[in-house]
């Protein structure tokens, strides 16, 4: 017996083929209400638990601009729940091959809509891998949880598909706003990528490999863009010493020795498979 949210055969295979995968709505309208309330009280500097997020986290100083906030779940208990959501970890362990999940962080993500002072902030097209090759090996992924609904109106991700296939590339930039002329660098060796746009309903989940190439584009309606991206990675993640991510948060965290796995409280376990 299965639960009808989990991915089948056929998904699996899709998503190492493609290195995507559109999850189900796992999140119902009375959760995604809290969410949206309690993303608005990290915003406004008030953190139920008394930790702060990760430095250098959003606030109005920061202008209205893409708001981007890392491990927020340290901060507000309810998208703490949502970061280790066990779901969410069984899930990403099917699509991973793997027994168990551990959280690597967690980004609490604001597109702002259009409006007087707004900035309609892209976000360019990237590999996670990219900020993370402090892992030894790209064994992550990430669940994108949409708290909106959200299109190519207002900015939904999109995703290169098999471009987690092509390894390590030079290009790609999270903060990179011109993203035609990213394309054209990924053309270059890659001329049959194009962008597949990642449209889902509010409270409903999206997975990608650490390398595919992901990116979006303008938030261009009247409302927000809200959004939690939980960073997901097996239980076998290693610490790769001397790469240009070794100032990330998570080696800072956890003073790792070279070939040392993440664990401890700092990357709790989101799922292991009992059997």
């Amino acid at each position: 017996m299965h639960s009808d949210w989990l991915p089948q055969a056929e998904d699996i295979e899709f998503f190492q083929s493609e290195g995507y995968w559109i999850g189900p709505q796992l999140i119902d309208a009375q959760q995604l209400a809290l969410l949206r309330e309690h993303m608005d009280q990290v915003f406004e500097g008030t953190f139920e638990t008394g930790r702060p997020p990760w430095r250098g986290y959003w606030t109005p100083s920061h202008g209205n601009g893409l708001r981007k906030t890392d491990n927020a779940h340290w901060a507000d208990r309810a998208l703490g729940d949502l970061a280790v959501d066990a779901r969410i970890g069984e899930i990403a362990a099917r699509l991973m091959g793997t027994s168990s999940i551990r959280l690597w962080h967690d980004q609490l993500l604001y597109k702002p809509g259009q409006g007087p002072d707004a900035n309609t902030a892209k976000v360019g097209w990237h590999q996670d891998y990219h900020y993370w090759q402090c892992a030894l090996e790209p064994t992550l992924l990430t669940a994108w949880v949409a708290f909106d609904d959200v299109d190519l109106a207002n900015g939904c991700m999109q995703f290169l598909p098999k471009s987690h296939r092509w390894g390590l590339l030079p290009v790609g930039n999270f903060f990179d706003q011109e993203t035609e002329t990213q394309m054209t660098a990924i053309h270059q060796d890659h001329p049959e990528a194009k962008p597949v746009p990642v449209i889902l309903k509010a409270g409903q989940v999206s997975f990608h490999h650490c390398l595919t190439f992901h990116g979006s584009g303008p938030n261009t309606t009247s409302g927000p863009r809200r959004s939690l991206a939980i960073h997901l990675m097996t239980d076998a993640t290693r610490y790769c010493p001397g790469t240009e991510s070794d100032g990330h948060m998570n080696v800072e965290l956890l003073h790792p020795r070279p070939g040392q796995r993440f664990s401890g409280p700092e990357f709790p376990l989101v799922f292991m498979d009992p059997s």
